[in-house]
């Protein structure tokens, strides 16, 4: 893979060229910044930006006081060649709290290795509905001991808004949910990204969560997209090392709260 021409098309595409992630959401270009606003359900912030040493605070006052004028939390979210150099530092002084660190792997479809199939006494069910969403919201919370009610509204406003442009799926042993995902499709762009990868304790290391990158890598792949894209902590990079991604970047999300 040629890693900085896929970077930069990751950029252009995704980041530069961004699209909104929801029907009650508006993607911004000011100053150098592109930022999606949204409202208290669904996701701020920043995912773009051309700044350098002399407008890089200007910038940041800005956003601070456009989302703080809203009442809304924000994410900065900064990737590891961003610019200036010194741009983390800059958003902490600025009261800004970073996140742990992720790193951007990606993978070129026709490359992966695709065939991994749920482990015995695990099946896989497409989400489509209220109770599916439910399920996942469920997973969501067991796995990452946080608040599933933001995922929860997303998923249901994607899925009732433009089925085409989310697949999520749950993996259940007999009628418990142990695991569940979601892939978010940009029609028009070569990126599919995978989101959301989550199994409960008790069910790790037992080849789930493979299953479901790969369950979402063939769906991706029948749709015609050329490129998988995670985020991956690092307990899941290894994992997608082994089915071929290939790390080009970090990205670590700076969150603001009024």
């Amino acid at each position: 893979m040629d890693h900085t021409g896929v970077l930069a098309l990751f950029d252009r595409d995704m980041r530069e060229g961004a699209r909104p992630d929801g029907p009650d959401a508006l993607v911004e270009r000011v100053n150098g910044v592109v930022r999606q606003v949204s409202s208290a359900h669904g996701w701020n912030g920043v995912v773009w930006s051309d700044l350098d040493e002399a407008s890089a605070d200007a910038a940041i006052a800005e956003q601070i006081t456009h989302f703080s004028g809203l009442g809304l939390d924000f994410e900065w979210k900064l990737y590891g060649h961003d610019l200036p150099v010194d741009l983390g530092p800059r958003l902490r002084d600025a009261g800004f709290t970073p996140q742990p660190e992720e790193t951007l792997m990606i993978g070129e479809s026709a490359d992966l290795d695709l065939d991994a199939e749920p482990p015995e006494g695990i099946r896989i069910l497409p989400v489509t509905d209220r109770a599916g969403v439910d399920l996942v919201a469920q997973v969501h919370e067991l796995a990452f001991g946080t608040d599933g009610s933001r995922l929860r509204h997303q998923l249901l406003a994607q899925l009732e808004a433009d089925a085409d442009t989310v697949v999520a799926v749950v993996a259940l042993a007999g009628d418990t949910p142990v695991s569940a995902a979601r892939m978010e499709l940009v029609p028009g762009t070569r990126f599919a990204g995978l989101w959301g990868g989550g199994t409960v304790e008790g069910w790790r290391g037992r080849g789930i969560y493979r299953a479901l990158v790969a369950h979402r890598g063939r769906a991706a792949v029948a749709r015609g997209y050329r490129y998988l894209q995670v985020d991956a902590m690092s307990t899941s990079r290894p994992i997608l090392e082994r089915l071929g991604f290939e790390p080009l970047t970090t990205t670590t999300p700076y969150v603001y709260t009024p």
